[in-house]
């Protein structure tokens, strides 16, 4: 393979990458400080050596929305701010199953069963639990697509059972890097989420954790999180960009602080730092990338999407996900769910259907909290 840029530093890291090599956060570092065109081609040779060609979706649902004792100050589901978010307990597990249904027909790969609070806890609310694996086990029975979940801080015990039920992934993202995580979050700290981590792996769970940019942290930081994840081992790598919610602690501006070079620069350098894993770009990104810029990112080394609606926010439809992926002259995985692109695009032309999440959210019955 030909992967001269023109660009030592930027060569030199493409080489120690195929030559099975980690980088570190010195390397992460000077890559942040490269011209952006020539990191992108530089991150473009490594993601084309690892990856298959595709970009990955996933979707999900919000399954339990609103009064978080959290103090997350990007997130509208906290009980410490007024966001106006409609709020509910956690949702029939067949109102989820047909929100993966939905998910599986816009060409997902992975679905997502998220919940809004602390930890889903089967020790103080045992129904709750027992509501969840059973989500787990239609969809796992039901439909095509991976199973993943996000439920806040797990127990060993938790993820190992979550494990046996056929989870194929948790998500727990740790935000930002450990130095300016207590100025994002104040209930619980970046360690815990680094427990609940290793807790999801050691049951054997893939991990798919990732961060937000653009909620005041620095370029250095963005490497350190990317690193403190290289010590983790993850999967997945999914890039929020914050779309600040009025009535947050990060509300106040129109959009996040981060330029379009910087989110392109960042996630070239995690595409160096995490070769083998789904660099995912997620939410945010239609607020601070304009649609025709959102294929630039794939052109740096992404190769995952989540596609649809957000958990409070709308997203955009699976057909211009697709869009994106072939602007960026790629393909969209279909490993998993074998689906048809060109009936995704003809369904959402043609009609006005809902994505995962809002499907569920609007339709479906919820239980109310213990």
């Amino acid at each position: 393979m030909v992967y001269e840029t023109g660009n030592r530093t930027i060569d030199d890291a493409v080489r120690r990458v195929l030559d099975g090599e980690r980088l570190d956060r010195t390397d992460g570092l000077a890559l942040l400080a490269q011209p952006v065109e020539t990191l992108a081609a530089g991150a473009d040779l490594v993601r084309r050596n690892f990856s298959d060609g595709t970009v990955d979706a996933c979707s999900i649902v919000n399954a339990k929305a609103g009064n978080c004792a959290e103090d997350c100050g990007f997130c509208a589901q906290s009980a410490h701010f007024d966001t106006g978010i409609d709020s509910y307990g956690f949702l029939e597990p067949e109102a989820i199953l047909e929100a993966a249904k939905r998910a599986e027909a816009d060409g997902a790969q992975r679905f997502g069963i998220v919940v809004a609070e602390k930890g889903v806890s089967k020790k103080k609310r045992p129904d709750e639990w027992d509501d969840v694996i059973r989500a787990v086990r239609l969809v796992r029975d039901e439909t095509s697509v991976e199973i993943d979940a996000s439920l806040g801080l797990l127990t060993q015990e938790e993820a190992d059972e979550l494990a046996a039920e056929g989870l194929n992934h948790y998500n727990h993202n740790i935000e930002t890097s450990r130095r300016y995580f207590p100025e994002i979050i104040g209930t619980h700290t970046f360690e815990d989420r680094l427990k609940t981590l290793r807790r999801a792996k050691n049951a054997g769970m893939d991990l798919c954790a990732g961060v937000i940019l653009g909620m005041g942290e620095s370029p250095t930081d963005r490497v350190d999180a990317a690193v403190e994840l290289q010590e983790i081992g993850i999967s997945s790598l999914p890039v929020n960009i914050l779309n600040p919610i009025e009535g947050t602690p990060l509300g106040e501006r129109d959009r996040a602080a981060i330029s379009k070079t910087e989110i392109i620069e960042t996630i070239a350098v995690y595409r160096f730092l995490h070769p083998e894993s789904r660099v995912r770009l997620t939410g945010g990104r239609e607020v601070n990338l304009a649609e025709d810029e959102q294929h630039l990112p794939f052109e740096a080394g992404a190769d995952g999407i989540l596609t649809g609606d957000y958990l409070t926010t709308d997203g955009q439809t699976p057909d211009d996900d697709l869009e994106i992926i072939e602007r960026a002259g790629l393909e969209p995985n279909r490993a998993v769910n074998d689906f048809d692109p060109a009936a995704v695009a003809t369904q959402h032309k043609t009609s006005d259907p809902k994505t995962a999440a809002g499907t569920a959210t609007s339709n479906a019955t919820t239980k109310t909290d213990d």
